[in-house]
């Protein structure tokens, strides 16, 4: 089941727990408005290559619609519609004045130079700046895109419209971005595994992670989970994976990483074979890197009691269904990851009144945000005698099905 099928299936499921009317079922299923662009750019050597960019929004019943821009590979209409549809659910879950959309580029990053992804990505701001905006659509970075590319889409965007802080997000400090904001989706992830396991009795402080994915979003996480007494035993990304049964020193593997660009050779750890991560014995899991890494094959031999899913869609259906009935608990991806669209939410805010925070109002804003969220999930938990994600996704689709009506929508 690809990932628009699986986020469909879970809307359904939600809409029946909810007794919503069919045809507001379907209305809130199909996506507002589709965008497909074609990006050529001439490369560093002169020579002219094509790319092409999506846009897809997906509803606007609950404000502006908001969502990441993706530069990656296997960006295609059918993952952009689905995380578009996820960005809808997850920023009624978290009560922010959103709807959702999702956009990426399908190229490989890595193999262009920073003159050309700035090319790229002015191009494709050309191709879709009357259509988004301020109080339309509001783009974020995403896997593969980063501050610096908000700011090129700011300056390509404000070129048509004057100076409009607000039409993007996690932007640079200097441009208007938000503090917090580069840490924020990994504190969202720490915010929330405290807020579950303190339905469990349990706090962060001696408990096991394992953490699968260490980039921006993993790498945080990581040692805000360290700073609060949790033991890191084994990390990943894409140079390998180390483990330490006795807990990894989390600021020296960062520094490690920032000055080698890998994980490996880091004398504090173990290097063990990344497929066997997400077995690794442990407390909690937080896959953090793509979707789909937990499947039917891998998830009857996963050991960990808890699940945090940082990562957009890392369990797919059947991996769903193995590991609840193995009793694991799992903090679904559109709520657990929800902290770093609050912060692009408090950063849009700055940026319309003009008015900056400091870092820790900023925190202590996106820890009420997130703890007030799970409380909402496990009062739906409750009424509809559910677990977390059928909770996460009642409250979301609850929320924009009665924004919808509201509005004026006809049965």
């Amino acid at each position: 089941m690809n990932a628009l099928a699986a986020t469909s299936r879970n809307f359904r499921n939600a809409s029946r727990l909810l007794g919503l009317d069919a045809k507001i079922e379907k209305s809130l299923l199909i996506p507002f408005r589709e965008i497909k662009v074609e990006c050529t750019i001439p490369k560093d050597d002169g020579t002219l290559v094509s790319y092409v960019g999506f846009r897809v929004q997906h509803d606007n019943a609950r404000g502006p619609m908001k969502g990441g821009i993706r530069y990656h590979h296997e960006v295609d209409p059918d993952e952009v519609n689905s995380l578009a549809q996820l960005m809808t659910w997850k920023t009624a879950v978290a009560d922010l004045p959103y709807g959702g959309a999702k956009g990426g580029i399908g190229c490989t990053p890595r193999d262009l130079s920073k003159s050309e992804l700035e090319r790229l990505t002015r191009v494709f701001t050309q191709k879709i700046h009357d259509l988004i905006g301020t109080h339309t659509d509001v783009p974020a970075p995403d896997m593969g895109t980063n501050a610096q590319t908000m700011a090129w889409m700011l300056d390509e965007y404000s070129k048509f419209h004057g100076h409009s802080p607000a039409v993007v997000t996690g932007k640079p400090i200097d441009l208007g971005g938000s503090l917090g904001r580069e840490a924020a989706t990994g504190r969202g992830v720490v915010f929330a595994t405290e807020a579950m396991l303190a339905e469990h009795g349990k706090s962060l402080k001696g408990l096991t992670f394992v953490i699968q994915g260490f980039g921006n979003v993993g790498s945080w996480a990581a040692r805000l989970l360290h700073d609060k007494g949790g033991k890191v035993v084994a990390v990943s990304d894409i140079t390998g994976a180390l483990c330490n049964p006795n807990g990894l020193d989390i600021p020296a593997l960062v520094k490690h990483k920032e000055d080698t660009g890998s994980l490996l050779n880091f004398s504090g750890g173990d290097t063990m074979n990344p497929n066997e991560l997400l077995a690794q014995e442990c407390d909690v899991l937080i896959p953090s890197a793509l979707g789909g890494v937990l499947n039917k094959e891998n998830a009857s031999s996963v050991r960990a009691k808890f699940i945090v899913e940082a990562a957009n869609q890392p369990t797919d259906v059947e991996a769903d269904e193995i590991l609840s009935k193995k009793g694991v608990i799992i903090l679904p991806d559109i709520y657990a990851n929800s902290g770093g669209v609050t912060v692009s939410y408090f950063e849009w805010v700055q940026n319309i009144q003009g008015f900056m925070w400091d870092e820790e109002k900023v925190n202590n804003e996106l820890q009420r945000y997130m703890t007030k969220a799970f409380h909402n999930i496990k009062n739906m938990c409750k009424t509809h005698e559910c677990n977390l994600r059928m909770g996460a996704f009642t409250l979301g689709v609850n929320r924009v099905a009665r924004a919808t009506v509201l509005r004026g929508w006809e049965a």
